[in-house]
Parts: C-alpha cells; structure tokens; sequence
C-alpha cells in the first residue's frame, strides 16, 4: 500500500514538473522575451545540492513573455545556470517563485523527495530577477 502511495506522489510531481518545463514549448520562432543570466549554487545544511532541479516560475506575464518558467540541473557542486528553452539560457525579468526538487537515485525510494516540501510543492522560496547577470543561492535546510 505504501508503495502505491509512494508511486503516486512520485508521479504528480513529476508531471508537475513536466508542465512547468514544458508548458511554454511553442511553435518554432516564438519570439523570446528579454532574458537575465541567472546563475548560483544550491546547498542542503551547507553541502552542495547535487542533480536537483531548480525551477523558477514568473509570477506575472508581460507583452514579450508568456508566464514559461526556466530550470536547470545542479551540478557537483551544487551549482547551476539557468535555460529558458533550448536556444536561449536565463529567466524573465520579475518576481519568480523559486521550487527545487531532488528525488533518490534508488529506484526502491522512487517517489520520495529529499528536499523539504518548504523548497518544492510548498515552496517559500522567491527571486526577483533583473537585467544583467543575478545570482542566487540558497542554502536549503534539511529540517
């Protein structure tokens, strides 16, 4: 029973995160909006974050932009740099709400986060990115 439980929270985050990555997937020559470099490291209790997914998701749309949120992988060492699509890196200018999401690499714990719900699904986490280059960390904390 806790399996099927676990299978299925696996399974509406990651179409969550689906929707988030690709919901601004259009047709080729959609006009890109004005973009900042966003970069920075994430850490769990001050060790690097590594293969967690940072998402940032537009508060609000402007003209050039269609609320389309940008991500990225973690590296080693906790770093990361920010896509919008597959031609273009950084985020829309604004206030973005900010989700970061690890799941085990054992396929026996699939379905279970090893980020706090406060940093994903029930992210507290905010960013305000300007023109020109930002950087954000954060270091997360596991209680």
């Amino acid at each position: 029973m806790l399996n099927v439980f676990i299978s299925k929270r696996f399974h509406a985050v990651y179409f969550a995160f689906l929707i988030l990555t690709v919901s601004g997937c259009g047709a080729e020559g959609e006009p890109i909006p004005d973009l900042a470099q966003v970069t920075g490291v994430v850490t769990m209790d001050g060790a690097p974050l590594s293969n967690a997914k940072i998402i940032f998701e537009p508060q609000q749309a402007t003209e050039k932009a269609r609320r389309r949120a940008s991500s990225a992988s973690t590296e080693t060492d906790g770093s990361y740099t920010l896509e919008y699509n597959s031609d273009a890196s950084g985020a829309t200018l604004g206030s973005h709400k900010v989700m970061i999401i690890k799941m085990p690499d054992d396929p026996e714990d699939a379905g279970m986060q090893l980020v706090p719900a406060k940093y994903n699904d029930k992210s507290e986490l905010t960013a305000e990115v300007k023109e020109g280059d930002n950087s954000f960390n954060f270091d997360l904390k596991s209680k």
